[in-house]
């Protein structure tokens, strides 16, 4: 199979800015909606339904992966290529907002920092492109960025992935395509 499902994680406990804890896990919503996304992979045709489960290495994605995971009966395998876009160095919590609000408005190739985020965005839809049969738990940001990547999009926002949505990619000979964007969020991230 050929087919990658992205998911993005399921409602955090509290949001980046406002918490006491830096890797929330999931509330009660994320954990229905991890639930959810597990049943929707489950109810695949066999041939269709990601044989191996990868997640970010932080607990929202975990705890939105681990369900699905149990259900295939396979191990979750942390890969930290599907992580949150890298902060700049030196950005304090309280400036992590405002920095991620300016690069959520802009285009890759301008977003400020001490890393090529251009170059990234390339490097997660790489590390996507190589999961064929694959479920991958990952963030907002990330998915937006295998997202602008292959539709040659710029812009860092494509579209708003809700919690828990499923966004579907082919892997052929190396070259990702998009099949299939998630439900989009009905709510702002910022």
């Amino acid at each position: 199979m050929t087919r990658i499902y992205m998911i993005r994680h399921g409602k955090p406990s509290s949001t980046w800015g406002e918490q006491a804890d830096p890797d929330p896990g999931l509330d009660a919503a994320g954990r229905a909606q991890a639930q959810a996304a597990a049943d929707a992979l489950m109810a695949l045709a066999p041939a269709e339904r990601p044989t191996r489960v990868f997640s970010s290495p932080l607990r929202r994605c975990r705890e939105t992966a681990q369900p699905f995971a149990d259900r295939l009966g396979v191990e979750l395998e942390i890969d930290p290529r599907y992580g949150e876009i890298p902060t700049p160095a030196g950005l304090s919590e309280t400036e992590r907002g405002p920095w991620l609000r300016a690069v959520f408005n802009g285009l890759w190739r301008e977003a400020a920092g001490d890393l090529d985020y251009d170059a990234w965005r390339r490097s997660v839809a790489a590390a996507v492109a190589e999961r064929p049969g694959c479920a991958v738990f990952s963030h907002f940001v990330a998915i937006n960025a295998a997202v602008t990547t292959v539709l040659d999009d710029d812009r860092v926002l494509a579209f708003r992935p809700d919690h828990a949505s499923i966004t579907v990619f082919e892997a052929e000979g190396g070259a990702l395509s998009l099949i299939q964007q998630g439900p989009e969020a009905q709510t702002q991230v910022l």
